[in-house]
């Protein structure tokens, strides 16, 4: 399996061998879907109240976990009650620019870099052929995030119930549960939204989706999450960094100021293009890391078929020396 270094290294010159393209057209297809983004977070989470979406979906969390007998005094279950409530209320704001201009534009990388002439760039309908495997292996991974969600909050469910009956509920339990709950919590969310990203790319290079591709991808994964995470880790952080750039830059110049100049206007679109331009070098780098998936793959078969033919040579000969060696018996 490549290094994380090389794969990075290998994306960023293939997004510079078509930068023209990438920056035009993709990045363009990509910018409503960073513009939602940005402009949603700067809705919902400087004030819960300009919103009744999110409020009540708190609300709703906070009854459920309440009515699971999760603990009020664990700060774990506030903040994740917290997060899930803005995560919700930001797939709700943005899910048909995802549905549409997001898929859309990860299908005409997709398209550019599996295409059998490099040098032609990919039509409408060679990018629209793509849309539909990438919609439906899209809908089952959001039913793989969800199933992974509950699973978790399942087994918190009955750890924190458990020792509840068992009369195990001092603060330091309570704590250390939570810590337990928040780190189980995050291993299984990080390699399911991996899991679901590689699903994405597989299933445009195949044009094949729904759950085969999740499958596929679980399969093509196996042993290579550090790989993956290390990947992973700086776009999401870089994104993250842009995120409080136009927090920082336009929305609490808007507070401030109480309008909009020209000025914060041109540079909200030079944030929402730089953040389009990361989501399209997102899809490179999984595209590299899927074709380095499968090359490891078709690696790891073929050294299983040799070893599986050497033992089968040693088993006859360690059979032929026995049966030799019962010949010489008197």
């Amino acid at each position: 399996m490549e290094k994380s270094c090389k794969i990075l290294r290998r994306s960023i010159y293939t997004f510079l061998q078509n930068y023209h393209h990438f920056t035009s057209k993709a990045a363009l297809l990509a910018l409503p879907f960073s513009a939602s983004i940005l402009l949603s977070q700067a809705l919902i989470f400087p004030s819960s109240s300009s919103s009744s979406l999110l409020p009540t979906i708190y609300t709703r969390l906070d009854n459920l976990f309440d009515a699971a007998g999760f603990p009020h005094s664990s700060e774990f279950f506030t903040i994740l009650n917290q997060k899930l409530s803005q995560t919700i209320s930001l797939s709700i704001f943005t899910l048909p620019f995802t549905l549409t201009f997001f898929l859309l534009s990860k299908a005409y990388v997709i398209q550019s870099l599996t295409s059998p002439k490099p040098a032609s760039r990919p039509s409408f309908s060679s990018i629209l052929s793509l849309y539909d495997p990438l919609f439906i292996t899209y809908i089952c991974n959001s039913l793989l995030i969800l199933s992974a969600n509950a699973t978790v909050f399942t087994l918190l469910f009955f750890a924190f119930n458990v020792l509840d009956g068992l009369s195990f509920n001092s603060p330091n339990t309570v704590l250390f549960l939570s810590a337990s709950g928040a780190v189980l919590y995050s291993i299984v969310l990080a390699n399911t939204l991996i899991t679901c990203n590689l699903a994405l790319v597989l299933s445009g290079m195949e044009r094949s989706g729904g759950y085969l591709a999740t499958l596929k991808a679980c399969v093509l994964i196996k042993g290579r999450i550090s790989t993956a995470l290390s990947l992973a880790l700086p776009l999401n952080l870089t994104l993250a960094a842009l995120e409080a750039l136009f927090q920082y830059r336009v929305v609490r110049a808007y507070h401030v100021h109480g309008k909009l100049g020209s000025s914060m206007v041109l540079e909200s679109i030079l944030i929402f293009y730089l953040y389009s331009i990361l989501v399209v070098i997102d899809t490179v780098v999984n595209i590299m890391f899927c074709r380095s998936c499968q090359v490891g793959f078709l690696i790891d078969q073929e050294e299983r078929i040799c070893g599986a033919k050497d033992g089968d040579h040693r088993d006859e000969k360690s059979g032929y020396a026995s049966l030799k060696n019962l010949e010489e018996i008197p």
